[in-house]
């Protein structure tokens, strides 16, 4: 638990002596700050873009400034080393405070926000970006962006590659947000690729195999025979004997059906057919007198 807590407060205190540096250096460009603990006390790299301010005449600022660090934060012998920004404009807090300025000068947002951006690409930036969040215009708030070039806004490069600083501009209606982040022009982003020229590659050496095209081409000597059609019936009968069986029983081969032109002979012959068909015609007869003999009958009865 100790551990934990030593890195917390080591990141709070690197935290508070930024913010007390920006508060005592913003008229002089500040630019960042590194600390780095040593055996002989602490030392501190400032970058500003007038290190004069920062020393003061006569170093009376400086040693202002030491003193007020030993008394604040408890800090053991702290040197101060002042280094002046290479380039202001390629420096994201640097830009920031000068844009706020530039607002609280009286710019129109948009006027200052390509200007300032414009600047950033001229001086070899590969991208920026400038976000400006409150009441720009009126009184309500909203956000206006600025971005040009490549810009990088997730992952570790985000962190590593990207410079970004903040700012505040203060105005008669509220206060504006600047955020500023620069891609400065020696960075290395991970999809970077670079375009040999000059290089002779390497010849490769094609493995043919034995064979070779020609032999795989050739057509086989012997090519199968295909199976005869019977064959196939055959097998197919075979592995089928319960249909064999039906087939066998309900059809027989030796049975004649009549043609057209032959007759069918009838049990018992001609002779019986047409006595059979005589007495049919007498019975016929016969049952028809009676029915005629009861009509009559019924109709004399209704006469009288």
């Amino acid at each position: 638990m100790a551990d934990e807590q030593a890195f917390i407060e080591d990141g709070l205190q690197r935290t508070q002596i930024d913010e007390f540096f920006e508060e005592e250096l913003g008229r002089a460009g500040y630019g960042g700050m590194d600390v780095a603990k040593t055996p002989m006390g602490t030392q501190i790299v400032l970058e500003a873009e007038k290190p004069g301010m920062v020393i003061g005449k006569g170093g009376k600022n400086i040693r202002k400034i030491t003193t007020e660090l030993e008394e604040r934060f408890d800090m053991e012998d702290p040197q101060i080393d002042v280094q002046e920004v290479e380039e202001p404009d390629l420096n994201a807090r640097v830009v920031a405070d000068k844009l706020a300025n530039a607002l609280e000068r009286g710019w129109y947002f948009r006027r200052a926000g390509h200007t300032t951006i414009d600047r950033i690409m001229e001086s070899g930036a590969l991208g920026a970006e400038i976000v400006l969040s409150g009441k720009v215009t009126g009184a309500r708030s909203r956000v206006e962006k600025f971005n040009r070039g490549y810009i990088k806004h997730n992952g570790e490069p985000a962190e590593d590659v990207v410079d970004s600083g903040k700012g505040v501009a203060v105005m008669q209606l509220g206060t504006i947000g600047v955020n500023v982040k620069i891609i400065p022009p020696e960075a290395t982003l991970p999809d970077d690729f670079e375009v040999a020229e000059g290089v002779e590659a390497p010849e490769v050496e094609q493995q043919v195999a034995e064979e070779g095209v020609e032999a795989l081409l050739e057509e086989p000597d012997e090519v199968p025979e295909a199976e005869p059609a019977d064959a196939t019936a055959a097998e197919e009968a075979d592995a089928d004997p319960v249909d064999e069986e039906v087939v066998e029983e309900v059809v027989e081969p030796d049975t004649e059906l009549p043609g057209e032109d032959e007759t069918v002979e009838v049990p018992g012959g001609d002779d019986d057919v047409e006595a059979e068909l005589e007495d049919l015609d007498e019975d016929v007869e016969s049952e028809a007198a009676d029915l005629v003999g009861q009509m009559e009958g019924e109709d004399d009865e209704g006469g009288e």
